[in-house]
């Protein structure tokens, strides 16, 4: 089969023949993948900025295929365990170590295994998975958002802040979104958002707290703005932090945490519960996620290349199969 093997640090993953996968162990299936969606992590893979990196590998936690004739797409929470608030030690994402979704065929534990919403395409399905989850536990499991409530989402355009934008636009918050590029807060005002705001403007926490405080902030920079969010928040609100992409946090000030009573909590991926309640709410609500572009296995340097300069506003897609 056809499948995209990376093999080095330092360079994409190639196309290549490798052999089918095939079930091993009880309650193990086969699915005929039609696409598969990149996330962040996986560029992070190739370039050795991810702990236990095996090689060769096939990469990929996002994929939608067939199954018994349905389309399905695959969760890529691998082991979360009994505990719904934390996951447990051995805990892991498909991908990486375990082969991932950009091959036309991946064998999995029939317990990670959903029928797709029926309103999706192939594509679509394929781009939900770990950003839905994501967002939907750092938006309602962890944040508890509610209808009304104000949300700021930072660094808009990547796989999870799209998501999470469409997801709380549906439940009726008041949205105010950051970038670092006008183009992209121009498109999120398309998807619902009330408000954009510059992260390269000096005054984009000024600009921002022009909004009104913030119920809820959903973060994946860290780095040395996040003080400026604590400064943001609502007293008695909440800080949902899933990602660390600016790094160590600086000059924060545990006063303003303790006086405001605030929550600072820590999201990764989702519990099998999330999961289920995230395809339900997507189904319900007839959610598509954005697509920014969809790429054939053969263009997958153009692909890795887009996610390495964070050009794309909504998922990139490779399309394993018609």
């Amino acid at each position: 089969m056809k499948a995209l093997l990376f093999q080095e640090v330092g360079k994409f993953p190639t196309l290549q023949t490798v052999e089918k996968p095939k079930p091993s162990q009880p309650g193990e299936v086969v699915v005929k993948l039609k696409a598969a969606a990149l996330n962040r992590r996986d560029y992070f893979i190739t370039q050795g900025l991810y702990p236990g990196i095996r090689t060769p590998m096939i990469l990929g936690s996002d994929g939608a295929g067939l199954h018994n004739d349905r389309l399905v797409v695959i969760n890529p929470a691998l082991y979360w365990g009994h505990d719904l608030r934390v996951q447990q030690k051995s805990f892991e994402v498909l991908g990486m170590p375990t082969y991932g979704t950009m091959a036309e065929e991946i064998v999995i534990s029939s317990d990670r295994v959903h029928y797709a919403p029926e309103h999706l395409t192939a594509e679509e399905a394929a781009a939900i998975p770990l950003a839905g989850l994501t967002a939907y536990r750092a938006l309602f499991t962890r944040g508890k958002l509610k209808e009304g409530q104000k949300l700021l989402i930072t660094g808009i355009g990547g796989g999870v802040s799209s998501i999470a934008l469409q997801f709380a636009n549906v439940v009726g918050a008041k949205i105010a979104v950051t970038s670092g590029s006008d183009q992209k807060l121009d498109q999120a005002k398309e998807y619902g958002a009330g408000l954009g705001v510059n992260y390269t403007d000096e005054e984009w926490a000024a600009k921002l707290s022009a909004f009104g405080e913030f119920d809820l902030i959903l973060d994946s920079a860290g780095g040395d703005g996040f003080s400026q969010l604590v400064k943001l928040a609502k007293p008695g609100g909440t800080i949902s932090l899933y990602g660390g992409t600016r790094g160590k946090i600086s000059n924060l000030s545990p006063q303003v945490i303790f006086w405001k009573q605030l929550d600072i909590k820590g999201s990764t991926m989702g519990s099998d519960k999330d999961f289920a309640d995230m395809l339900s709410f997507v189904d319900a609500h007839k959610i598509r996620p954005v697509i920014d572009r969809i790429y054939s296995m053969e263009a997958v340097d153009e692909a890795f290349e887009s996610m390495a300069v964070s050009r794309q506003y909504g998922k990139i897609v490779i399309r394993i199969s018609e």
